[in-house]
């Protein structure tokens, strides 16, 4: 007879006591059906659960296969369940090189002991930009109560893919990005429509190295999401396809205000590959 799955939970990108996304980590879960894991992710709650399926050590290089689901579907990739899922490994096997088979492909990981606990940079897939069919952002800024003048003219709108599909919307007016309001329902319609299986990014630019991130997530009881690690890693791919990257090749993404869980994630965009994404994940007591 096979244990039962243990079911962790953890904060990734934390920026302060209370910040961070929560996740759900399940190991331990190789015999569960889809429905099972359907299940235990609607218990949680949370954003998004990650299920480790196997481990194994391939050529020296940790490997471990996963999978993510959301309270209502399955989810091709989540980054900041990824980092939770990490910094767990790290914590009972040692920080290190370590490889994710998730459902889009490889993702590589450093793990790395930091003064507060374990860091954690993952490497996303290839990633892809394309233009934004206009009416798709016509109906989109409507839903979001945004006016086409409200985007920054200097970062045009585009979808951005490093695991999943965001469409990446840039507001040029603080406080247009701090105010505008959505009805969650005809958004989950209008990206269900669209094959946009991670959020809508929202951004305001502080600064060429310094953005405002709002990741729109209706599901369930969910409307925005804290910390979204595959919208930090598509937002890397957006920069460099728009040709904005600055001269340290790194930006920082703050998110999660707005649902009182603050948060920091940091963005490396190398000149070509995978986007990295950087941040450490802590247990949630309970």
């Amino acid at each position: 007879m096979s244990a039962s799955p243990e079911i962790l939970r953890y904060a990734a990108f934390a920026d302060a006591p209370e910040g961070g996304n929560p996740a759900g980590i399940v190991l331990g879960a190789a015999a569960l059906t889809d429905a099972e894991m359907l299940r235990i992710a609607a218990d949680v709650g949370y954003p998004e659960t990650a299920f480790l399926l196997s481990s194994a050590t391939v050529d020296g290089v940790r490997r471990h296969r996963i999978r993510y689901w959301s309270p209502a579907a399955e989810v091709p990739f989540c980054g900041h369940a990824t980092v939770a899922t990490a910094v767990v490994l790290a914590e009972r096997e040692g920080p290190g090189a370590m490889v994710f088979d998730t459902p889009v492909g490889e993702v590589a990981i450093a793990a790395t002991s930091a003064a507060d606990g374990i860091e954690v940079s993952f490497t996303s897939v290839e990633p892809t930009v394309r233009a934004l069919d206009p009416q798709v952002l016509g109906r989109t800024l409507e839903l979001l109560s945004l006016r086409t003048d409200d985007l920054d003219p200097a970062y045009p709108p585009r979808e951005a893919f490093a695991g999943n599909w965001h469409p990446v919307l840039v507001l040029r007016d603080p406080e247009i990005f701090h105010q505008f309001r959505f009805a969650p329902e005809p958004v989950a319609e209008l990206m269900l429509a669209q094959g946009w299986t991670g959020t809508i990014t929202v951004l305001h630019a502080l600064s060429e190295r310094e953005f405002l991130a709002r990741n729109i997530f209706p599901v369930a009881r969910i409307t925005e999401d804290p910390a979204t690690g595959s919208a930090a890693a598509a937002t890397g791919a957006y920069l460099r396809a728009i040709g904005r990257v600055p001269e340290a090749r790194i930006v920082r993404i703050h998110q999660g205000a707005h649902v009182g869980r603050p948060s920091l994630l940091t963005v490396t965009i190398p000149e070509s590959g995978g986007i990295v994404v950087t941040g450490g994940a802590t247990r949630i007591p309970g």
